[in-house]
């Protein structure tokens, strides 16, 4: 709270001690002396204790039985506050009591009002509705509001004067004591007018339920343009709202909107709203590309660039975000789920013919639009060099085409997929030397100012990209590092505490990729590394055990892979138990204890896989085996049913089924310490069963595993092209990024 606004309720609370002081005498509750003409009568006496009640309430609200309401760390407003909570509501009772102008009836009445104010105060500081400072205000409020009534005046004037939360509790706190009234209704209406203006984002959600409001036609003129997609619901709707949204005909944008939204191709229209309110677009356009998937997908592309541009000059077009959420939608739709599924097709002019008569411009919003879900194929075997070729491989044209726009999501998925290099190759060289370096510059502004963009995506991508140019081109990382560096002392010197926080981890993170460094980023950044995994953090008790769980499914593909499952450990330095008809357990013979426990894939039929599993994770609990590695076989399909059964502590998760990479989200709220390692693509024996026996032979032997040097082994073993497509905990950086700015900015 700030001096003034201390100040002023100091000044208002001794006025009314002031003012208490020359009129009546203190109350006698059982918080104060006993004074004189306050006694009330036996009948009404009931009454004065159920405020009394109260008054205990409120003074008990901070949590301390010491008689005394001290909810502010200002000693000044926490005594006020008690003075307020004891005196003057014993003064507010006093008054009622002994005003001979009120018959008994009245005076019941209005200690009935009193003590159902408090009684609202005291729930609703509970449930942090309203503050505690404005117990003051309460109290002023429902005196003038009484005198009001008893004169006969209506109390909406002294309901306007108030705060929403003062207002919100004299109208809210009982329907009973001033009901009557003939400013009552109004008063109701200014209550919920003054929640509008606290909170626009929800004036369409209230006044629907509240549609009689007087100002309805206002709020709505108000706020159409800042909440169109909310005018486009409800304005749809058979109910009072919608009719007095379709009524405003005088308004070009909520007609326009109105007229989109009663169209049965709505949706179709409403992504271009701004073009079309501006006369940049028609309906009849629109509708000529609408049913081609390939002209409704350009147009797409051609606003979004439109957008982009203007958001450059700080014009940020109606419905950006919903354009784009369209784009992404069509781009999925119609073009990177069909050349996906077309994955086993080895004739690139079928499986690509869906995006030849895409331009460049369109291709390059196929990648940035469908991160995570495009197979690595698909764009290195088509979207990319069909793309460059469209460009005559300039690919500096490509980006001033889009305005640079989510130019850092398509350099961390060229990262990405190993073409960085390529792209970067593309832009014209120095014409002599000394002269500026287009790539270079490009890969400044990639990782420059990210604290000057809308929420940390960009900090995303610049950190999920490093891993993969550190491998591929390390000198390019290395001034990736530099320039970290260097914005990061730049914010320092700026005391800009998002850009610190930024740059700190992401230089953090880089710098750990060189384990010469040393760099513990648990103590750094107060997130675990995903370089490595030490074997003592896998184990579950003093003696150094590990445990893998294996979840394997009862369909066709499960129950043939089983048996090769169990085969990978068939030699001298395991054993192998398949005694027990739901489950197979193999332990190491040679070296370090580890144990691998998997399911049987019993037949689907009857949910008897679930049940074996169901089984093993109660035989795991009830011997207190804690599994820290688990590893997922499976159609992507059953792979929520892993993530719900696997422990918590896991650490490294493989998931092995289609797919597997989009899982992490899913996998950190279940286990957010874990290491994960998923395919963006297909995934396949191939590469499962090699992981399987690294994995286990490592931790059998040498115990630690180094992500780094783990993978380029496991490469030399899963030849198969898909492993391309396996994306290994180092190259989430991403995800710790996430984890470490929200650490960070919590302690700021």
């Amino acid at each position: 709270m700030t001096a003034i606004a201390k100040y002023l309720i100091l000044l208002g609370v001794i006025g009314f001690f002031q003012q208490s002081a020359a009129g009546q005498p203190v109350f006698a509750s059982s918080n104060t002396p006993t004074g004189q003409n306050c006694k009330p009568l036996f009948s009404r006496q009931l009454f004065h204790d159920y405020v009394n009640t109260q008054q205990k309430n409120i003074l008990k609200l901070d949590g301390k039985a010491d008689g005394e309401f001290a909810p502010s760390v200002n000693e000044e407003i926490n005594f006020l506050l008690t003075q307020t909570a004891n005196g003057r509501v014993d003064a507010l009772q006093c008054s009622i009591e002994t005003d001979s102008t009120l018959n008994d009836q009245l005076k019941k009445k209005y200690l009935r009002g009193l003590e159902n104010q408090l009684k609202f105060f005291v729930a609703n500081v509970k449930s942090r509705k309203v503050s505690s400072l404005i117990l003051p205000d309460i109290i002023s409020a429902y005196e003038k509001c009484m005198t009001n009534d008893l004169k006969g005046l209506p109390i909406d004037g002294i309901v306007k004067g108030l705060s929403y939360e003062a207002a919100y509790s004299i109208t809210k706190a009982d329907n009973i004591t001033f009901e009557k009234n003939a400013g009552y209704i109004k008063s109701q209406q200014l209550v919920i007018l003054k929640y509008c203006g606290l909170h626009p984002s929800k004036i369409f959600a209230t006044l629907a339920q509240n549609p009689d409001m007087p100002f309805a036609d206002s709020l709505i003129r108000t706020v159409a343009k800042k909440y169109p997609k909310q005018l486009y619901d409800y304005s749809q709707a058979s109910n009072k709202l919608g009719l007095t949204i379709r009524n405003i005909t005088d308004d070009n944008f909520i007609a326009t909107v109105v007229k989109m939204a009663r169209t049965k191709d709505g949706q179709q229209y409403f992504c271009f709203l701004d073009n079309i309110v501006n006369g940049k677009l028609t309906y009849q356009e629109i509708d000529a590309a609408k049913n081609d998937s390939v002209l409704y997908y350009k147009l797409l592309v051609k606003t979004q660039i439109d957008y982009a541009e203007r958001a450059q000059n700080k014009d940020t077009a109606f419905e950006f975000q919903t354009l784009g959420r369209r784009l992404e939608l069509k781009a999925k739709e119609n073009f990177v789920n069909i050349i996906n599924g077309l994955h086993n097709e080895r004739n690139h002019d079928i499986r690509f013919r869906s995006i030849q008569a895409l331009g460049p411009e369109d291709l390059y919003y196929l990648a940035v639009t469908s991160d995570g879900s495009m197979y690595t194929s698909s764009f290195v075997k088509g979207v990319y060099p069909l793309m460059m070729k469209k460009l005559n491989n300039h690919g500096d044209s490509l980006l001033l085409r889009v305005h640079f726009d989510k130019y850092r999501k398509f350099i961390k998925i060229s990262a990405g997929f190993n073409m960085l290099d390529h792209f970067l190759a593309s832009f014209p060289k120095p014409a002599k030397p000394g002269d500026e370096d287009i790539a270079n510059t490009l890969m400044k502004a990639f990782v420059n100012n990210l604290e000057k963009s809308d929420g940390i995506e960009d900090g995303v991508d610049v950190a999920d990209s490093y891993a993969s140019i550190a491998e591929t081109l390390k000198p390019v990382a290395n001034e990736m590092l530099k320039n970290i560096q260097a914005n990061y002392q730049r914010n320092l010197a700026q005391g800009n505490k998002k850009g610190i926080a930024i740059y700190n981890i992401l230089n953090k993170l880089f710098l750990s990729a060189d384990t010469t460094q040393k760099i513990n980023l648990t103590t750094e950044l107060g997130i675990p590394s995903v370089y490595d995994m030490s074997y003592k953090d896998l184990t579950y008790d003093s003696s150094g055990k590990v445990a893998i769980q294996l979840f394997i499914y009862g369909d066709k593909d499960g129950i043939g892979l089983f048996p090769g499952l169990v085969n990978i450990f068939n030699n001298s330095n395991w054993k192998i138990d398949q005694s027990n008809k739901q489950w197979v357990t193999v332990t190491a013979a040679k070296g370090r204890p580890v144990t691998l426990y998997m399911n049987r894939p019993l037949p689907e039929e009857g949910d008897q896989d679930g049940k074996a599993q169901a089984a093993l994770c109660e035989y795991l609990e009830k011997n207190n085996i804690i599994p820290k590695v688990t590893i997922n076989r499976g159609h992507s399909y059953n792979a929520p049913y892993t993530i719900e059964q696997m422990s918590t502590a896991s650490k490294i998760v493989f998931m092995g089924s289609c797919g597997g990479y989009r899982s992490i989200h899913d996998i950190l709220e279940k286990a957010p310490d874990a290491h994960i390692i998923g395919t963006k693509q297909i995934a396949d024996a191939q590469v499962n069963n090699p992981f399987l026996r690294l994995i286990s032979d490592k931790l059998r032997t040498s115990g630690n595993i180094e992500w780094i040097p783990f993978w380029t082994e496991l490469s030399k073993i899963a030849t198969d092209p898909i492993f391309a497509d396996y994306v290994p905990p180092h190259k989430n950086l991403g995800a710790l990024f996430i984890k470490a700015y929200k650490l960070a900015m919590e302690e700021e």
